[in-house]
C-alpha cells in the first residue's frame, strides 16, 4: 500500500506571518522521507487562508533538492484555471528531469467560484476546458508532441522540450469527487484520487462509476483509489479528541467557506449539479452537526484506531492507496511533528504491509 504526505499550507495559526508558515511546512514536508512515506504531495489553492499552495511545482522542487528518493506529485494541477497547455506540459516535464523520474502528475477541475472568477474562467466551462487540456497533456506525454483544436486551447503541433526519458505511464492522477467526474477522468489511463468527506460507503458510488468506466474505455483494472484524510495521530485517544474537536472542526469551517458549500449555488452551474445535492444534505444537518458529522469520517486518533478506520474502508472499497493531511486550521507544529512521527512508527510499516 502506497502511503503519501499532503501538504496543505493553511494559516489559521494564531498571529503566524504567511512567510513563516510556508517555511514551517516545508520543514514538516521534509521529514515525510525519513518517516517513511512513499510520496508528498500539494495542492493547488489561492488567496485565502484555508490553502495558499499557489505553485505546486515551485514547493515540490524545494523539496526535491532536500529529498533523495521520495516522489513528489502535484495533487492537483487545475487545469482549467491555465489558458496554455504546452506551458503546463513543459512545467511537468522539467520537474519530471529534474527529479530523476519522481515526480507523479495529479489534475483537477477545481471548485471554489472565488478561484474562477479572479483568473477570469467561467465556472461552467470547467468540464469542458478540463477534458480539452487533459486529453492533449496525456497524448503530449506520450508522444512528445503537443496540439489541440478545441475550442479553448488552439495550439499547433509542436514538439515539446525538455523530452521526458522516464515513462510517466502509472503516475496520472485525477481527482473525482462526483459522478461527473468519476466518468470522465476514467477515459484517461489514471488512478482516481478523492477527498474523504462522508461516509465511504457513500464514496462508493463515485468509486465503481471510475471502475467501470475505466474497464470499458482501456479494457484493464484501474489501479487503487488514493483517497485523501485530513489525520491526527497521538497515544492518548482523549488527546486526540481534543485536538480534532478544535482544529479539525476549524478546518472544515473554513472549507465550508472557501467553496461556500452551504451556499447552494452548485446545483446551478452545469457540471457541478451534484455538489447541490451535498449542500442540501448539510443543510439539512445544520453547521454544528455538519462539522460533527465531517469530522467522524476523517481518519484519526490512537495508531490502533487509524488503523482499523482504514481497514474498514478497504473492507467497503477494497484496496485503496492513503494520503494524509497532518498539518492544518492551526494545529500546533509541535502537535504536527508528533503526529507524523506516530505515523511513521506505528501506522505506515503496517500500512505497507497491506
Amino acid at each position: 500500500m502506497e502511503v503519501g504526505y499532503m501538504m496543505f499550507l493553511s494559516n489559521l495559526h494564531d498571529n503566524m506571518p504567511d512567510d513563516a508558515m510556508i517555511r514551517e511546512e516545508l520543514r514538516i514536508a521534509e521529514m515525510a522521507e525519513g518517516l517513511g512515506y512513499n510520496t508528498i504531495y500539494c495542492p493547488e489553492h489561492h488567496f485565502e487562508d484555508y490553502s495558499m499552495a499557489v505553485d505546486s511545482h515551485q514547493i515540490l522542487s524545494w523539496l526535491a533538492a532536500r529529498t533523495e528518493k521520495i516522489k513528489l506529485g502535484s495533487a492537483c494541477i487545475v487545469l482549467p484555471w491555465w489558458t496554455q497547455p504546452a506551458r503546463v506540459l513543459g512545467r511537468i516535464t522539467t520537474m519530471d528531469a529534474m527529479t530523476n523520474g519522481r515526480y507523479v502528475i495529479g489534475f483537477a477541475r477545481g471548485l471554489a467560484r472565488k478561484e474562477f472568477e479572479v483568473f477570469g474562467v467561467p465556472m461552467d466551462e470547467s468540464r469542458t476546458r478540463f477534458d480539452e487540456m487533459a486529453a492533449m497533456l496525456v497524448k503530449g506525454l506520450e508522444t512528445g508532441v503537443i496540439q489541440g483544436d478545441g475550442p479553448h486551447f488552439p495550439t499547433p503541433a509542436t514538439e515539446i522540450r525538455p523530452l521526458p526519458s522516464v515513462s510517466l505511464k502509472d503516475r496520472l492522477y485525477c481527482v473525482a469527487m462526483s459522478p461527473d467526474s468519476a466518468k470522465q477522468i476514467a477515459m484517461h489511463d489514471c488512478r482516481m484520487m478523492t477527498f474523504v468527506q462522508f461516509a465511504m460507503e457513500k464514496h462508493l458510488g463515485n468509486i465503481d462509476i471510475f471502475r467501470n468506466e475505466f474497464r470499458r474505455n482501456h479494457g484493464k483494472e484501474p489501479g487503487p483509489t488514493l483517497l485523501v484524510d485530513f489525520t491526527y495521530c497521538h497515544e492518548d485517544a482523549g488527546h486526540a479528541e481534543k485536538m480534532m474537536q478544535k482544529h479539525m472542526a476549524a478546518n472544515y469551517v473554513s472549507l465550508l467557506k472557501h467553496y461556500e458549500f452551504m451556499a447552494d449555488y452548485h446545483k446551478e452551474l452545469k457540471g457541478y449539479e451534484a455538489y447541490g445535492e451535498s449542500a442540501k444534505f448539510l443543510n439539512s444537518l445544520g453547521l454544528e452537526d455538519a462539522v460533527q458529522d465531517y469530522i467522524q469520517h476523517q481518519c484519526w486518533g490512537t495508531p490502533q484506531q487509524i488503523l482499523d478506520k482504514l481497514d474498514a474502508r478497504r473492507a467497503i472499497i477494497g484496496d485503496f492507496e492513503w494520503n494524509s493531511i497532518t498539518s492544518y486550521a492551526g494545529l500546533p507544529y509541535a502537535e504536527v511533528e508528533n503526529s507524523m512521527r506516530m505515523l511513521g512508527k506505528h501506522v505506515i510499516p503496517e500500512l505497507k504491509t497491506w
